[in-house]
């Protein structure tokens, strides 16, 4: 059985630990990112763009060319880098509000065009920088500071399928699936399906991942494992969504 390298080499050793709350799971994502990286030899290549909100505190993650840009506006960033410098691998990583709100326009048209970028966006299912307020991934019931009896999918609709609407919106060519942090090697299998689908120039590469956020979940250790692991599958179904050349789309749940 082979074993994970405690940090990848793709990542700044001088700027661990990182500046995230204890439990919060962009560590995670980044370290599936960063191995990715490592494996498939791009470190020289890569560019991060990473969004406003707590995926800005990953600005100084990397040794690799990075940017941090406006909220909502990471995808486009890395579009227009990727268009001037095709060699470039682009990656666009942002939160669920950075892709699912405020730059969702910017989300939508890049899937649409079929960018040659990688997108990955962290779903903790709240906003978690500004303290814990309902964002498009809430689930129904869920409580939040604006949402202190539970998410009324009636009066604020239901949470956003991201992987789901890309899916439908891309064309042949492009990589859509959803993670968790708690399969960390699934997670680090599609991101790296997601980088090397990039590298061959096929299409848009989109990763939605599953994570937590203990802080403004008000969770202890169990209680926000539970959460990521069982609770959020449930409407968030793990799997890849659409793979290039799979012939059809369709759930691979694992």
């Amino acid at each position: 059985m082979s074993v994970q390298p405690a940090m990848p080499k793709s990542w700044r050793m001088d700027t661990k630990p990182h500046k995230f709350c204890p439990g919060c799971g962009h560590g995670l994502v980044l370290k599936a990112l960063g191995m990715a990286i490592d494996e498939l030899g791009i470190q020289d290549r890569a560019v991060f763009g990473c969004d406003i909100g707590c995926s800005l505190l990953s600005w100084d993650f990397f040794n690799v060319d990075s940017i941090q840009t406006h909220h909502g506006r990471t995808t486009p960033v890395i579009t227009g880098l990727k268009r001037a410098n095709p060699n470039l691998i682009g990656i666009a990583y942002m939160g669920d509000g950075g892709g699912y709100a405020i730059g969702s326009q910017h989300l939508v048209n890049a899937a649409a065009r079929n960018e040659r970028i990688t997108a990955i966006l962290v779903n903790n299912t709240q906003y978690g920088m500004t303290g814990g307020q309902m964002a498009p991934t809430t689930l129904p019931g869920q409580k939040t500071e604006t949402t202190p009896y539970g998410r009324d999918p009636e009066k604020t609709g239901y949470p956003v399928q991201g992987p789901e609407m890309v899916a439908a919106i891309t064309r042949e060519g492009s990589y859509v699936a959803r993670g968790t942090i708690a399969n960390l090697n699934q997670l680090k299998g599609y991101i790296k399906k997601a980088l090397q689908n990039q590298i061959e120039g096929n299409g848009f590469s989109f990763v939605e991942v599953l994570s937590a956020c203990p802080t403004n979940w008000r969770t202890n250790a169990e209680e926000t494992w539970n959460m990521v692991e069982k609770e959020m599958p449930k409407f968030f179904k793990v799997g890849e969504i659409k793979v290039p050349g799979a012939g059809k789309e369709g759930q691979e749940n694992g």
